[in-house]
């Protein structure tokens, strides 16, 4: 049937997400999932959003919602723009933004989701190499180009970039786009927010999927200058009006203020990650500086695909990116301490 399929549809190579697989007692460490449940208060105002209201649109403009996270980031709300997902206000930002004549600059190992945005949006990249350390060189980036986007921290390595690196970054490119993509910003990392009022060519993009506990719920936000703002806008509204429903827009505001939780929730996954990376490399892991919900680990005397079969067998699910550089390292997503417990006794044993 692929003769109907227009023209590019035959060059995209789409996005590969992680494994959802249906096993009984599944450990599932391969997605970068929260293992703790959202705020109750999520559960409480999505119940008293779901009433005879759900037979009305939602509101196109999600006021409410930018209001609490203008709240929450210290800037005016005509600062903020919400999506479905951050992967959805990324795609917009490609549209609006980051298809220029000259070619947009990410790092060669980072999230994969960007070269298929290239592709799905015809834009130009480069991808420039990561270091011998996995950091981001920032003398790689006095090139032209018509935008640099990046996670920070990046995935799948979760090495952060200082804020004072962003800085500079602006500092060299104020003629184009600096997009940077903060998923996991929560776990470790500063925020380039901070910078957004003094930079009308920063953007940067957050989730409530990884330290909020939201994935199932999509959500996901841009912070940057009006006329940045307002670009996203003019595509957003050009595509799908209204992005996020009634029931997502309660929840996720419902999630922001409920600070005490979330800073508790971030905690608890950052001692893990300590006491993680601790037992990993007693057992003979490199495990590469992490601000995020995961460790990047690799095992001088065994393949990582090898690894990540072993412990699939044992009903432990891990990320392995099988491409050049670093097919040997596995991405693990901090569980629970008793998950974690189970993958260190798993590994002993595989190892042993």
């Amino acid at each position: 049937m692929s003769r109907f399929w227009s023209p590019l549809v035959h060059q995209l190579t789409p996005y590969v997400p992680g494994e959802q697989p249906k096993i009984p007692n599944l450990i599932k460490l391969n997605t970068n999932e929260s293992p703790y449940g959202p705020s109750p208060k999520v559960f409480e105002a999505i119940r008293q959003a779901a009433d005879d209201t759900l037979r009305l649109y939602p509101d196109p403009q999600a006021q409410d919602l930018k209001q609490v996270l203008a709240d929450y980031t210290g800037l005016p709300a005509d600062h903020i723009f919400v999506g479905n997902g951050s992967d959805e206000v990324l795609a917009i930002a490609y549209q609006a933004l980051l298809k220029q004549d000259k070619p947009l600059l990410f790092p060669d190992i980072s999230y994969s989701f960007y070269p298929v945005y290239c592709q799905m949006y015809q834009v130009d990249y480069e991808q420039i190499p990561l270091d011998k350390n996995f950091n981001i060189n920032l003398a790689d980036y006095q090139r032209p180009n018509g935008g640099i986007i990046f996670p920070n921290p990046n995935a799948p390595t979760g090495i952060a970039l200082p804020l004072n690196n962003i800085k500079q970054l602006l500092d060299n490119n104020p003629d184009t786009v600096v997009l940077v993509d903060e998923a996991y910003v929560d776990f470790g990392a500063e925020s380039a927010v901070a910078l957004v009022k003094d930079y009308p060519n920063l953007l940067v993009t957050q989730t409530l999927s990884k330290s909020w506990a939201l994935a199932g719920l999509r959500v996901g936000f841009a912070v940057g200058q009006p006329a940045l703002i307002e670009a996203l806008i003019r595509v957003k509204d050009s595509f799908n009006s209204y992005p996020l429903d009634r029931l997502a827009l309660v929840g996720a505001a419902a999630a922001i203020q409920d600070q005490d939780y979330f800073k508790a929730t971030c905690s608890k996954i950052i001692t893990s990650r300590e006491s993680l990376t601790a037992d990993l490399t007693a057992l003979g892991f490199e495990v590469l500086p992490s601000s995020a919900n995961f460790v990047f680990v690799s095992h001088p005397q065994h393949e990582g695909a090898w690894l990540a079969q072993k412990l699939r067998e044992k009903a432990l699910l891990v990320r392995h990116f099988n491409q050049p550089r670093i097919a040997n390292f596995l991405r693990i997503t901090l569980g629970t301490k008793e998950q974690n417990q189970l993958l260190v006794q798993a590994l002993k044993g595989i190892l042993s």
